[in-house]
């Protein structure tokens, strides 16, 4: 893999893992549009280099919200030994109890179906019906729950919804988002939990799958502009979402499916 390739999938990564647009689909569909898996040795590098760029987008998660990662582990620590109710216990453990499910079921279909779901027509057909779900699902939610007043149900459904994760073009942020807003969460809280709620399945993957990594420059350049590009990804949209919708975003999946179907019938 060439070190202008890691970087290109670096940025790529950032970009579309926190945003509901599907990192798993722009990882697989950009190297097959520019040609690159037909390189010699490109497959073999990339295995598990998309892995390592979820890890980029990890730290950056652990970075912009440390102070919140140590509230709720300390308040999980808390309700459990010392017995003591906060709010930051509570959402440690529902972040944990939501993460198992998904966790394993997500883990048992990648591992029987992967090879089946990375064709290019099926992440299109994946960003196009998702892209206009989202849409529908964001224009007629009503309720606004806040992050800090979310139900066990709310965030047990959601851990589950990233099962689907599993197929590229569906997105882990894009189907946790869409399942929170139809549970009534608002957007930028359903935004924040869609990335807490994220790390610890990206870490175990990371653990899973560490290794397949290939420590060589272009690898520390992709994770490296994955976290840094993931840095200001995550405070654009929570600061976007204050006020704006997912329209933008569902409209884009739409196009870039639209936009894979057309090279596959042009090729």
């Amino acid at each position: 893999m060439q070190i202008y390739q890691s970087l290109i999938l670096g940025i790529i990564q950032g970009l579309t893992e926190l945003l509901p647009i599907s990192s798993s689909a722009h990882l697989n569909i950009i190297p097959w549009m520019f040609g690159w898996i037909n390189e010699p040795g490109f497959q073999e590098a990339f295995k598990g280099f998309d892995v390592a760029l979820h890890f980029g987008t990890l730290l950056a998660i652990a970075i912009f919200f440390f102070k919140d990662w140590i509230e709720l582990i300390k308040g999980g620590f808390n309700q459990v030994v010392k017995k003591q109710k906060s709010t930051e216990g509570r959402m440690f453990w529902y972040i944990v109890l939501a993460t198992i499910p998904g966790g394993i079921i997500g883990f048992i279909l990648d591992k029987f179906l992967e090879d089946t779901l990375t064709k290019p027509i099926i992440i299109a057909i994946a960003l196009i019906v998702m892209g206009i779900v989202l849409y529908i699902v964001d224009e007629k939610a009503k309720k606004q729950t806040d992050y800090e007043n979310m139900t066990f149900k709310q965030t047990f459904l959601i851990g589950l919804s990233q099962a689907l994760a599993f197929i590229p073009g569906v997105s882990r942020s894009g189907i946790t988002m869409t399942t929170a807003r139809a549970m009534g969460v608002k957007r930028e809280s359903a935004a924040k939990y869609s990335f807490m709620l994220s790390a610890p399945i990206v870490l175990a993957a990371t653990i899973f799958k560490a290794k397949d990594f290939v420590f060589s420059l272009p690898f520390f350049i992709g994770v490296l502009a994955s976290f840094i590009v993931g840095i200001f990804v995550i405070k654009f949209l929570l600061n976007y979402l204050k006020k704006g919708s997912f329209k933008g975003f569902a409209i884009y999946r739409v196009i870039f499916g639209l936009i894979i179907i057309a090279i596959i019938i042009i090729r």
